[in-house]
């Protein structure tokens, strides 16, 4: 007979990118004592990632623990950006229940089919929590109906569709049952968890536990973190690790943590059902089984949706490789890119022909992006090309993967959308618009035609405009996309820009880079109002003669350059083109840097 855990509730916390969850989780910690009297903790307490407050996104799912009248509440809060749907299929199987958090004006989104169906598919048990009820333009009612028709299209068991539903307003940290009922906190949301969640299964035998997240301490190590499936776990403990494929190797567990808040509290002992982070597994890796020493049995290994997109990423080759980078070697590449392998589930490495470069697949450019950026801010210096979409063979046809995309602009900018989507091969599957002027348009479309889209969709609707996708699997080839981009303006030769030659650039289009900035030959200076590439000599300056015409030779006056993101950077970047990341700099640049040399296999092409 299987006993459980009552003191225990293993909750995940699931939604869409920007609907509150890491907002409500703030309110949950606050509320729970969790902190000392008059402690400044700030918002946004769980993303504690650099680059997670920069952004405003939760990149990695993270743990932590509350009490609620005796009884302990596990937390994982979760990304909401599809692109890190991994870190989302690695954790879901700690808990046994899930809060998914709905935006009372957005209602579901993609990502919200998403991660439902990854929870439903694993049996928890679901809350539903309409989030930002106070919103002026809240649709409540319309929002509610939606997540049921959402519920009946996903669920495969008739008990998935009864799940309570609590109204929150996560910033000012309350909930309620129901709209029009006064509420001054969470209590509400707390009691819904300890009534509908399960309580751990306690199952008797040997230790079994998953490895679904590390963390890492300068003092103690790599720590494990999992959910303990069966057993007891012990400090001092020897055990087995099992590996993805089945290797057995042994080790003893120095520590043993539970979560209480923010912190780790080190105990003797943890049992079935608690989530641990173990000390002294020095080696372990994500998707292994922690076992006892005497019974090593294994667990499902995690099973994570495929990457859809892939670029290279290679030593830097251009002529500034070395100036402002610390690790830049094919070895310091090659064990810096396998090594988040070990955290990043989703992602791919593979060596390729050349020594030089990896072919790094991922889910999305987001979740290249990031990965990018974290190691530009390591002091790693490196050049990426352009992504593309993953293709396979299936049955002898070429299949390439699909995305769902959602828009949500204004009247004023639908026509340039229903335009610019078919070009890339979009399909319209459903068109709503709202009492004032907003509109919401979803797509099928091959994720090779967003590549690039986002820029362009942004700068059309001057920002008026929200687009989110989740991948829908592979489906056949839909045909060519005509991508088209002007073209770029290409500096001559190794220099420093200056006000004179660009503001020749200026005449023939936008540039990049301002007066003062280092270029060389086949560095990309700005983009060309034509479609062709024009090399051009921003280095150059006005001959010194003691003749002027007028005062407005004297000064130079330059429109402010146009500086681009890392992902617009990626956006930018066409097949012949490389994007070299640097700790200081993002230069777009050819492939080719000889400039009769890209002449010649352009004549070749033609």
């Amino acid at each position: 007979m299987t006993r459980t855990n009552e003191s225990i509730r293993n909750v995940a916390i699931i939604a869409h990118v920007d609907h509150g969850k890491t907002t409500l989780v703030d309110g949950m910690l606050k509320q729970s004592n969790v902190f000392r009297q008059h402690e400044d903790v700030g918002s946004l307490i769980m993303d504690s990632n650099e680059l997670e407050r920069e952004k405003g996104i939760t990149i990695l799912a993270k743990n932590t623990a509350v009490n609620y009248r005796g009884v302990k509440i596990n937390i994982i809060d979760t990304p909401g950006h599809a692109d890190f749907g991994g870190e989302v299929e690695r954790v879901l199987n700690m808990a046994d229940g899930c809060l998914l958090l709905i935006d009372a004006a957005e209602g579901p989104m993609p990502q919200t089919r998403f991660v439902l169906r990854k929870a439903m598919e694993i049996g928890l048990r679901p809350i539903v929590v309409i989030n930002k009820v106070d919103r002026p333009n809240a649709r409540v009612d319309l929002v509610l109906r939606q997540t049921q028709d959402l519920f009946l299209d996903l669920a495969t068991e008739s008990d998935q569709l009864e799940f309570p539903v609590l109204f929150s307003v996560a910033k000012q940290g309350v909930a309620m049952t129901h709209l029009d009922e006064p509420q001054t906190d969470l209590h509400l949301l707390f009691q819904a968890i300890v009534d509908t969640v399960p309580a751990p299964a306690i199952e008797e035998g040997p230790l079994q536990m998953l490895v679904t997240t590390l963390g890492y301490d300068s003092y103690q190590g790599r720590i494990a973190i999992g959910r303990i499936v069966r057993g007891a776990v012990e400090a001092g403990q020897n055990v087995s690790i099992i590996g993805r494929l089945g290797s057995v190797r042994q080790t003893k567990v120095v520590s043993v943590h539970t979560f209480a808040g923010l912190r780790q509290l080190p105990v003797d002992r943890a049992v079935a059902g608690e989530i641990v982070a173990l000390t002294g597994i020095e080696d372990a890796t994500i998707g292994e089984t922690v076992a006892a020493a005497e019974c090593p049995e294994p667990l499902p290994v995690i099973e994570v949706e495929e990457p859809t997109v892939r670029m290279t990423v290679g030593v830097n080759t251009s002529p500034f490789a070395g100036r402002e980078g610390t690790m830049g070697t094919s070895r310091q590449l090659r064990e810096r890119l396998y090594r988040e392998l070990q955290t990043n589930v989703a992602l791919r490495v593979d060596d390729m022909d050349r020594a030089d470069a990896f072919l790094v697949s991922g889910r999305g450019e987001l979740h290249l992006a990031i990965l990018i950026e974290t190691m530009r801010r390591e002091g790693y210096e490196f050049e990426v090309s352009r992504p593309e979409a993953i293709t396979h063979i299936v049955d002898g046809k070429v299949h390439e993967p699909f995305e769902h995309l959602v828009i949500d602009t204004t009247d004023d900018y639908m026509g340039f959308v229903t335009q610019a989507l078919p070009a890339r091969k979009g399909s319209m599957i459903d068109i709503v618009t709202g009492p004032k002027g907003d509109v919401r348009i979803e797509y099928t479309i091959p994720t090779r035609g967003l590549i690039g889209f986002r820029n362009e969709f942004l700068t059309a609707t001057r920002g008026n405009g929200v687009m989110n996708s989740i991948a829908l699997g592979y489906r056949p080839w839909a045909g060519d996309i005509s991508s088209y981009r002007m073209g770029a303006l290409v500096a001559l030769e190794e220099g420093t820009a200056v006000s004179y030659g660009l503001a020749n650039a200026q005449d023939r289009g936008t540039t990049f880079v301002e007066p003062g900035t280092p270029v060389y030959g086949a560095m990309i200076v700005g983009l060309n109002a034509r479609g062709d590439d024009i090399v051009i000599n921003v280095s150059k300056d006005k001959k010194k003669t003691n003749v002027r015409a007028s005062t407005s030779d004297i000064l130079v006056r330059l429109t402010p350059s146009v500086t681009l993101s890392l992902e617009q950077s990626l956006d930018f970047l066409q097949d012949d083109e490389l994007l070299e990341v640097t700790p200081q700099s993002l230069r777009l640049r050819k492939r080719v840097l000889s400039h009769e040399q890209r002449g010649r296999n352009k004549k070749r092409a033609g």
